[in-house]
């Protein structure tokens, strides 16, 4: 019975190490903001003060914006974000014109203008 004793508090240490991490995992989310243009303020306005913007993916050549921020609990944040576009970005449909195109759009959607190439495009992002 001595032996079982340290076991014990050995695997309830370890079980409880185990649960920390992963509920401080699943409280940062990140999302993907195109060029990193105003990355910071843009990745703040979107979700909220305590948001950090940074350029640090070169997944496609270039510097990206990546927004990490604090989720919300499971059950309200969506499974699975998906991306759309909503036409293209212009001095007539500036970056308030496409969030709101992308809210019409996709249900619970947002967006933002992302210049590739030559185009200013409206991306979106919605839950599905």
């Amino acid at each position: 019975m001595e032996r079982i004793t340290p076991l014990v508090l050995l695997v309830s240490l370890v079980l409880m190490f185990a649960s920390v991490v992963n509920q401080t995992r699943a409280n940062i989310c990140i999302d993907g903001l195109g060029t990193c243009e105003n990355c910071d303020q843009r990745c703040k306005s979107k979700h909220g003060p305590s948001s950090q913007g940074d350029c640090s993916d070169y997944s496609i050549g270039v510097p990206l914006c990546r927004c990490h921020y604090q989720c919300g609990p499971p059950s309200l944040t969506p499974l699975n974000t998906c991306n759309g576009v909503a036409g293209l970005c212009s001095q007539k449909c500036p970056e308030k014109c496409c969030d709101i195109n992308c809210a019409l759009k996709y249900t619970s959607g947002s967006g933002f203008c992302n210049t590739l190439g030559n185009s200013n495009v409206c991306q979106c992002n919605y839950p599905c």
